[in-house]
This record gives structure tokens, C-alpha cells and sequence, in this order.
């Protein structure tokens, strides 16, 4: 049997084929083994369909919108009728616009840059970066950080009590998670709607981590606007989603100035220029878009579509079951959470193993039994430093922890599934950690750059 055939005949478990299924990694210990891609939460694997579709698509590239020739033609229908898939995808309501963005990042900032003056925003600090900074930017907007809940009723507790104090009563905005991309944890996101609601805010969902996994309906949820990246969504080609309400899009400046956001533009007789903006999505559009990431995202969509979300998430949660039974089973590992052993969550659990620095554990899961997962604190300090019990000024950088192997740090090791991720996979990783934690690494490791890294020489 091929190589290739071994590897998808590993992977026969997994809903739907990614790329990467067949790559061979080496070992520190000698040998290779098919690459177990565990860290899904940062970038998913793109679904072969996706890679297909686009594949297809890339012989007819062109530029969107105004041009005369065949292709252009072609490309900007197909890059308006995947504003169509999503917005079916996300349950869009007939007046929701759908703009697309490079990043869930992007979507929130550009929400932040269209906020009325004096908006109120409530974010709670357990968010990741991407929705917990945007709104900083702005100098004529108040944030309120609203201290991490323990429970979904008291994040939904808390809101409340922050909203009906708040003075003056103006426009206000909740952000809030849908997912943690820490706990994989699932947030309250239609209790807190509901309480925005009742208090005259608006509500935005950061869907990074919930759209992959989930089914996400705007209308169900009563969200105002979701945020997702494609990155996350099998679909990795630079691209993103803001989805939701119009009229904050539509009466604000655009994001970008440029071509393809203006209608008209005009000389005046004292020598400026006069400009008409659009009033659909291309307001906060300008510049050629990125037609390939966009087809991505919709190809994506069609496929969890098609493949049926009841059964990707029945699948998934025998995972995330077999994966927290195997760590239960190691007494020296500790998984983080928010609310606790029974809270329902997405394929995404991180833990700290007694004894060992995080970046020591992850470096050695990748080198010596080719699993991929993350270690640091995610982009979501505030909210992994509440979790470990540290004090707020103690160190720790997201993604690089600067402590030496062996050494105390803050940071934690972040394991993420997805509709690719075969049994073995799980299995391998949860034999790994018992062996590590049983019986040492089995080689080397010192710290460069302020990662940790095989040393050059022989093993332990």
C-alpha cells in the first residue's frame, strides 16, 4: 500500500477530507508519521472540496465589478452570488448586509470605525484580542470591561446590572464570544442578546470559534452583527465576514477610501472633490477584493452545509469526549475552564500538565509524536491569566513563552479538532501525554527565540 493510501486509510474516520491528511513529519527519535493537526482553532485545514472549488475556479480569474470581458463578468458573479451563500449560510435577514473583511479581526475593527459617536461598548475580558482592543481605538467611544463570569447566568447577570447603570442612555454595543477559543466553551449568546435587547444595546458575536463547529443563525440568535474568518471556516485564503444590521454600516464613513466604495466623484469649483458613497456593502469594500477568499468561504459553507451540521456535531462531541476521558485518566493534568466539567463546548480544550513548561510539552508532543497543537496564552491574556490564578503583571507573552524548559511560566497547551481530525489522532495525542508525563520526554529541548525547540544533540 502507498503512502498516500495509509494516510487516508488513518483518516477514514474524519467527516470530510482536509489537505494535509497525507503529509509525513519527521521524528527527533528517528522515522516519520502523518502529521496529527490538532491546533485547528488558530487555522483549519483547508477542506479538500474548498481546494477543489478554487482549484476550478483559478483559470478564470478576473478583476470584479465594471469590467467588459468574460471573465470579469464571470468572477463578479460568482463573487456576489457568494455574498449569497453566506448570508443564507448565516441566516441573514432580508435588510442584513454582508461585507466581507480579511479577518474576524478586520470585521471588528471596521464595527468599531462605524460606531456612532458616544456608543457605550460592553465586552467582557474573557474575549480574545481580536474583540476585546478594536473598540480602544476609537476616543469618542466608552468601554466597559465586564469581569469574567463563572457561569452563563452570571455573564448574563452581569450584563444586565452593567446595562441598566449606564448614563447616559445613548447607543451601546455588547461583544461577546460564541465560543471560547481558550475553553471551547459555548456562551449564553441568545440570553445576552436578549438582555442587550432589553436595554436598548446592540449585540455583535464573535463566531471565529463557533462557526466551524456550529450552526450560526443571525435570526435565531437575534444578533445584530457576526463576525467569523474564513481562516477558521477550512477556508484559509486571507478573507473574512462582518454580517448584520445595515444602517451603523450604511450612515458611517467608509472604513477604506478608495475605488469601488465611491458611486461618484467630483471636482468642486474651490479645487476638492465631491464624493458619493455607496450604500451597500461595497461602502466598506474599497480596493479589489479578494474574490478567491470569498468564493472559499461560500465553497466552505455549501460544504458543512451539505455534509449536515447535526451529524458533524454529533461527531465532534464523541471526540471532545474521548479526548476529556483520556486527560482524566492523567492525574497530573489540570483542563481550564470557565463553567466547569458539565459546560457544553466546541472542539477546543486547554490544559497545563504539573511539573512542565507548556512550550516544553507542545515542542515535545510535535517532535518526537508529530502532533501540532499551541501553547502560550492565545491571545486572550486577561482571560488565560484568570484561569491560572495569576496576578496581572505577572510575564507572559502570547504564543512565545520566554521560561526555559522546566521553568514555572504562564502560559497553557491548546488542543482543537475539526470535521478532519480522525480517531487516531485523539488517540495518539492522549497516548502521548501519558507517556510524556509518565516517563519524560525522550529528548533535549532548549529555548531560541523564545520558542522551545529540539536541541541539537543525541536524546536523553
Amino acid at each position: 500500500m502507498s503512502v498516500s493510501a495509509v494516510a487516508a486509510d488513518r483518516s477514514v474516520c474524519a467527516p470530510l477530507p482536509v489537505l494535509g491528511r497525507d503529509v509525513l513529519v519527521p521524528l527527533v527519535t528517528g522515522g516519520e508519521v502523518d502529521y496529527a493537526a490538532l491546533d485547528y482553532a488558530a487555522s483549519a485545514p483547508a477542506l479538500q472540496r474548498v481546494w477543489d472549488d478554487v482549484a476550478a475556479y483559478a483559470p478564470y480569474y478576473g478583476s470584479v465589478h465594471r469590467g467588459a470581458g468574460y471573465l470579469s463578468q464571470l468572477s463578479t458573479d460568482l463573487f456576489e452570488n457568494s455574498r449569497r451563500t453566506i448570508a443564507e449560510f448565516l441566516g441573514c435577514r432580508a435588510e442584513d448586509q454582508v461585507v466581507f473583511t480579511r479577518s474576524t479581526t478586520d470585521s471588528l475593527n471596521l464595527l468599531a470605525a462605524v460606531l456612532p459617536q458616544g456608543t457605550r461598548v460592553f465586552v467582557f475580558e474573557t474575549e480574545h484580542h481580536a474583540s476585546l482592543l478594536p473598540w480602544e481605538q476609537r476616543p469618542d467611544v466608552e468601554v466597559t470591561y465586564l469581569n469574567a463570569p463563572r457561569t452563563p447566568q452570571q455573564a448574563v447577570d452581569t450584563l444586565e446590572k452593567a446595562l441598566a447603570t449606564r448614563e447616559p442612555y445613548g447607543p451601546a454595543l455588547v461583544c461577546v464570544t460564541g465560543a471560547s477559543n481558550v475553553t471551547g466553551e459555548l456562551w449564553p449568546v441568545q440570553e445576552l442578546a436578549a438582555a442587550a435587547h432589553a436595554h436598548g444595546a446592540r449585540i455583535v458575536l464573535d463566531a471565529a470559534q463557533l462557526v466551524p463547529h456550529h450552526p450560526v443563525d443571525l435570526g435565531e440568535l437575534d444578533v445584530d452583527w457576526v463576525a467569523f474568518s474564513g481562516h477558521k471556516l477550512y477556508a484559509p485564503f486571507g478573507a473574512g465576514v462582518l454580517a448584520g444590521r445595515a444602517d451603523w454600516l450604511r450612515d458611517a464613513d467608509p472604513y477604506l477610501a478608495g475605488g469601488g466604495a465611491s458611486r461618484k466623484v467630483s471636482r468642486r469649483t474651490d479645487g476638492g472633490v465631491d464624493v458619493e458613497w455607496h450604500t451597500t456593502a461595497a461602502r466598506h469594500e474599497a480596493g479589489s477584493p479578494n474574490v478567491i477568499g470569498a468564493y472559499a468561504i461560500a465553497s466552505a459553507c455549501q460544504a458543512l452545509t451539505e455534509a449536515g451540521f447535526d451529524g458533524l456535531v454529533a461527531r465532534e462531541q464523541e471526540l471532545i469526549a474521548r479526548l476529556r476521558a483520556g486527560l482524566a485518566d492523567v492525574p497530573e493534568v489540570t483542563v481550564l475552564s470557565l463553567f466547569g466539567e458539565d459546560a457544553a463546548r466546541v472542539g477546543v480544550l486547554s490544559f497545563v500538565v504539573e511539573g512542565w513548561n507548556s512550550s516544553h510539552f507542545a515542542a515535545a508532543l510535535s517532535a518526537e509524536y508529530g502532533i501540532g497543537v499551541r501553547d502560550g496564552l492565545f491571545c486572550a491574556h486577561p482571560l488565560v491569566r484568570t484561569l491560572l490564578g495569576s496576578e496581572p503583571q505577572d510575564p507572559g507573552e502570547c504564543g512565545a513563552p520566554d521560561a526555559a524548559p522546566g521553568e514555572k511560566s504562564l502560559n497553557a497547551i491548546r488542543v482543537s479538532l475539526g470535521v478532519g481530525t480522525p480517531d487516531e489522532h485523539v488517540d495518539r495525542f492522549v497516548r502521548a501525554v501519558r507517556e510524556l508525563v509518565t516517563h519524560g520526554a525522550r529528548w533535549n529541548y532548549r529555548t531560541e527565540d523564545g520558542r522551545c525547540v529540539p536541541a541539537a544533540r543525541s536524546a536523553v
